[in-house]
């Protein structure tokens, strides 16, 4: 068994949507990155790459590459799978939780849970998706961005 965390954060910025989890999600603003910003996947990508000892999401997909720019991070996810399998190993289960002031996460929480599972070629009981605000402390209080963190536990096949 293999445990790996991760952790990403976005500013926002101009634009009428955000992506969460691979699913896009109506908002006031958007993110500020280079790929599509999907906070939630980043971060699930960088948990993944550390269980397995592979480095973190800028090593495989570095946001100075052009071929990154506006890209859909549930490529991302697919390719990290990919790596996975060839190591012989298997997701156990993923936890994540979003951390922003805004938007609610609880009518997506189910399609984001799909996504991910149907990314990650598992069912979605080992899937769960958790939101807190900051009660209004911080950048992330200040609703100046978004964050994620994920946990998640490789097996070997």
């Amino acid at each position: 068994m293999r445990i790996g965390f991760g952790v990403d954060v976005h500013a926002f910025g101009p634009g009428e949507f955000i992506m969460l989890g691979g699913v896009r999600i109506p908002h006031s603003r958007g993110v500020v990155a280079h790929s599509d910003g999907d906070v939630m996947l980043h971060a699930l990508c960088d948990a993944l790459l550390g269980a397995a000892g592979l480095g973190d999401i800028g090593q495989h997909f570095s946001d100075t590459d052009p071929q990154w720019q506006g890209a859909d991070s549930r490529r991302f996810v697919v390719s990290v799978l990919a790596l996975l399998h060839a190591r012989r190993l298997a997701v156990a289960n993923v936890d994540l939780t979003v951390l922003a002031q805004a938007p609610k996460i609880a009518p997506y929480r189910e399609a984001i849970r799909g996504q991910i599972a149907q990314l990650l070629e598992v069912g979605a009981q080992r899937v769960n998706i958790k939101a807190t605000t900051t009660e209004g402390l911080g950048f992330l209080g200040r609703a100046e961005g978004i964050a994620a963190q994920a946990v998640v536990l490789l097996s070997e096949e």
